[in-house]
């Protein structure tokens, strides 16, 4: 899985921008995420339905923090298409092309690490090319807060055993109709 990350084109120039993004960011995750749960039910793969759905959930508490740090505030107005996202993509949401229709539990935490660790390189390289000090110190603390994101799934993941070689064979796929 591709780890690098995505940052944003150009320098985010204000704190107010900087939750827009953060908005961004965790919108597309709660979306991202509540897709591949939608994909895995199709494949009867509840339990990773199920754990896509929890992540969803815990995306959805991270808008929370986001909309009560944006109070007051006057966040600037952008359409999907005006984020400046390298490769196109907010970092957090886990990628389709990532899934598999029987990936297993740790598989999806992986995933979920993945745009975790992708959200610490976009906010590291906003703090890096800050020009505004609020812009900084955010940025810095997003850093942290994705950091200890990652440990929490680090942690999370070791409930679940590394899936062994061939879990993705399949003597009957599914067929896709066009």
């Amino acid at each position: 899985m591709n780890v690098t990350s995505k940052n944003p084109v150009r320098t985010i120039g204000s704190a107010e921008e900087l939750l827009a993004y953060s908005m961004a960011i965790e919108t597309e995750a709660v979306e991202r995420y509540n897709d591949l749960a939608d994909q895995m039910e199709m494949h009867h793969n509840y339990e990773v339905a199920d754990l896509f759905r929890k992540l969803a959930k815990i995306e959805g508490l991270h808008i929370e923090n986001v909309s009560q740090a944006s109070a007051g505030k006057q966040l600037p107005a952008m359409l999907a298409w005006q984020y400046e996202w390298e490769g196109g993509e907010s970092p957090e949401g886990g990628s389709m092309d990532e899934a598999h229709y029987l990936m297993q539990p740790w598989h999806a935490i992986e995933l979920a690490m993945h745009g975790e660790k992708r959200a610490v390189g976009f906010f590291r390289h906003v703090a890096e090319t800050a020009t505004d000090e609020k812009v900084l110190k955010m940025a810095l603390e997003l850093v942290s807060e994705e950091e200890e994101h990652v440990k929490l799934l680090q942690k999370w993941q070791e409930r679940f055993p590394r899936p062994v070689d061939g879990w993705d064979q399949d003597l009957d796929p599914p067929t896709v109709l066009e």
